[in-house]
């Protein structure tokens, strides 16, 4: 925690080396990009992407989950996010990027006994397309692969999604992040459950 504070004091000092961006950034954000991944701390997307701030508007949950589109209007925070970033930022692109070494698409594959932690069980109930025992792998792409090609289609349940995809304002892309490589990976539509490196 120590070098997290220390970076924080010093930060505003490195700041003022730039100001002219940071005073851009002050004005508002108007990124392209909604990027949603997964909460885990080994994800760093502007790392791996090279964006600049303002650049990602991000959504980070377990698992990179996007779940289904509130059907009785009960406030949901990524239902509210993506369509922000629809509607008010108006992004053209979503980005759902699932890594190697998940946690949470492992607990899924392994069935793991997740009872101790029954918020967390209850969440990963949006992992549907992800079997018990698919992948034995140590990083899990395939299973991972499959999740994120998932998440694509709970957003396609989206009423703003469905309102950009049908007016041809929005693309949807599925990407696969390899922790111990730092190989990327998308999927390219028509290719049913392929991903390639980029």
């Amino acid at each position: 925690m120590q070098s997290l504070i220390d970076h924080a004091r010093s930060f505003a000092d490195r700041v003022a080396a730039d100001a002219e961006e940071f005073t851009r950034l002050a004005d508002g954000q108007a990124p392209d990009v909604l990027f949603i991944t997964c909460s885990d701390s080994r994800v760093v997307p502007a790392w791996f992407t090279g964006a600049r701030p303002g650049e990602l508007f991000e959504l980070r949950t377990a698992g990179n989950i996007v779940p289904p589109y509130p059907a009785q209007g009960r406030p949901a925070g990524e239902a509210a996010t993506i369509e922000y970033a629809l509607r008010v930022l108006h992004v053209r692109d979503i980005v759902v990027c699932g890594h190697s070494h998940c946690g949470a698409v492992g607990a899924v594959v392994r069935g793991d006994d997740l009872s101790s932690v029954p918020a967390v069980r209850a969440w990963l109930e949006h992992t549907t397309r992800v079997e018990r025992g698919t992948d034995d792998s140590p990083e899990l792409a395939g299973a991972v692969q499959q999740h994120v090609l998932a998440q694509l289609d709970t957003l396609r349940g989206y009423p703003a999604v469905q309102e950009g995809l049908q007016d041809g304002s929005l693309t949807l892309h599925g990407w696969y992040y390899e922790v111990h490589t730092g190989t990327v990976r998308v999927h390219r539509p028509g290719t049913g459950a392929v991903f390639d490196r980029l």
